[in-house]
């Protein structure tokens, strides 16, 4: 019995010309072209931290805002007065009348003590939360960088899995077709074994769509035209290191985040408003000197003396219940404001962390699952099925369906990678702090890699 089924599997080995080939049957490294350069991760978030146009914009407000402190604490700019006074109507002579007399005064604006050391304290704290500003963006830059990467190698991965099942289902195919031929086989395990195939080929579609779709969203994080093709290496360390109690990273977060870092210094900037608020009851100065000249004689002959003068003003602020009060209460308002803003923050910092490592968890757990347990028994069953079938001890149809479960199975392990990295990526943005490699990142562990995920190639 297994010399006449090898016989008829060598048939298969022949042109068989019965139409079961399904379109799009080109690897995933021939969507990509081959000399297109390999985009590593590391790769990846070192162009869009020097690239990305939004960033760059984040990095310009925030020089701006920096600048705006010393200007703050400057007095305001003296003014220069030039007057003719008492220049008689009939003849507009200079000598004609003792009073008239040519001036020139600067005045200088003295605001209240202490205004100009709070307006400098809240654009220098204004000026801090634009440069936390920027950290908080670049975090999230660096974490939708590698969901978007983990993603494409993801799909990457599941693509070359459906090409190798698809070849595998083909030589399915064309034993059940020589069998058939040969009067052992049934028409409709063909039937079957094609629609399969075609299934495969819907799938194809949907993934190779998939992955234009993520390769437009990475270039344009990268600044880098939306069709520009981006080839990822076939292969990288997949090891997921067991991550650190979670009230640990909650207290890093709190402590490292720039989001946080930022709100409270908004705080700091609104309670130097509410405190220059309070300074407006108090009068602001003006200081002058002048001094004006006079051409002519006296009666007696002598030349008229010039003048000189010194000048000294203040406001009156005597409306305080109608303009400084309704401006305290202004600014007590929005510094209430900004503390609720970081309530909020501090909520949604700790969710996101929470969130985050459930999901790592959730990923990593069942990637050892696949990987440790269903994965081998699934090929066990394969083998085993094959064999089965070989001696006609099962039908095709038990085969193809063993053989799609091995294939759900392969591509749900890569899923779960990929979303364990994103989880990772997720939670170094959360906990605020950057990546030290493209595996692992100090929050996450002691530094003790599992072995769980050793580097291998996928299932052949």
């Amino acid at each position: 019995m297994f010399a006449r089924f090898f016989r008829i599997a060598g048939l298969c080995l022949l042109p068989i010309s019965l139409g079961i080939a399904a379109p799009g049957d080109k690897p995933v490294e021939q969507h990509v072209a081959s000399g297109v350069p390999i985009l590593q991760l590391a790769n990846a978030v070192d162009a869009a931290l020097q690239d990305n146009p939004g960033l760059a914009a984040m990095r310009a407000r925030a020089t701006a805002a920096a600048a705006v402190p010393e200007q703050a604490a400057v007095l305001p700019d003296p003014r220069l007065q030039l007057n003719a006074v008492n220049l008689p109507m009939d003849t507009f002579s200079l000598s004609q009348e003792g009073m008239t007399q040519l001036q020139v005064a600067v005045v200088q604006a003295l605001p209240f003590p202490g205004k100009l050391a709070l307006r400098e304290r809240a654009a220098e704290f204004e000026s801090a939360a634009a440069h936390d500003e920027v950290g908080e963006m670049r975090l999230q830059l660096e974490r939708d960088v590698r969901n978007l990467w983990w993603n494409l190698y993801y799909l990457d991965r599941a693509l070359e899995i459906l090409q190798r099942n698809r070849q595998l289902l083909r030589q399915l195919v064309e034993v059940t077709q020589t069998k058939y031929r040969v009067g052992q086989g049934l028409q409709q395990d063909v039937l079957l074994a094609q629609l399969e195939l075609s299934r495969l080929h819907d799938q194809e579609i949907a993934l190779l769509g998939s992955r234009r779709s993520e390769e437009a969203r990475l270039n344009a994080l990268l600044n880098r035209s939306a069709n520009q093709p981006i080839r990822l290496p076939k292969m990288v360390p997949a090891t997921l290191a067991e991550p650190v109690d979670e009230p640990i990273l909650q207290a890093q977060a709190l402590q490292n985040r720039p989001l946080l870092a930022a709100r409270q210094n908004v705080i700091e900037a609104a309670r130097s408003r509410l405190d220059l608020a309070r300074k407006d009851r108090s009068p602001d100065f003006s200081l002058g000197a002048r001094y004006g000249l006079r051409v002519g004689d006296n009666p007696d002959g002598s030349s008229r003396a010039d003048f000189a003068s010194i000048m000294f003003s203040m406001n009156m602020p005597i409306f305080t219940n109608r303009r400084q009060d309704s401006a305290i209460d202004q600014r007590g308002s929005q510094l209430q404001q900004q503390r609720y803003n970081l309530d909020e923050a501090r909520l949604r910092v700790s969710r996101e962390v929470s969130r985050a490592l459930a999901d790592y968890r959730a990923a990593r757990e069942q990637a050892r699952l696949l990987k440790t347990g269903i994965l081998p028994q699934a090929r066990q069953t394969v083998a085993s099925m094959l064999a089965a079938y070989q001696v006609d001890k099962v039908d095709f149809l038990n085969v193809v369906r063993v053989q799609i479960m091995l294939f759900n199975y392969e591509t749900r392990y890569w899923n779960a990678i990929s979303r364990a990295n994103q989880a990772q990526a997720a939670l170094q943005a959360a906990v605020g702090l950057s990546f030290d490699d493209d595996v692992a990142a100090v929050p996450l562990s002691s530094r003790i890699e599992s072995d769980v995920f050793p580097e291998e190639a996928p299932h052949e």
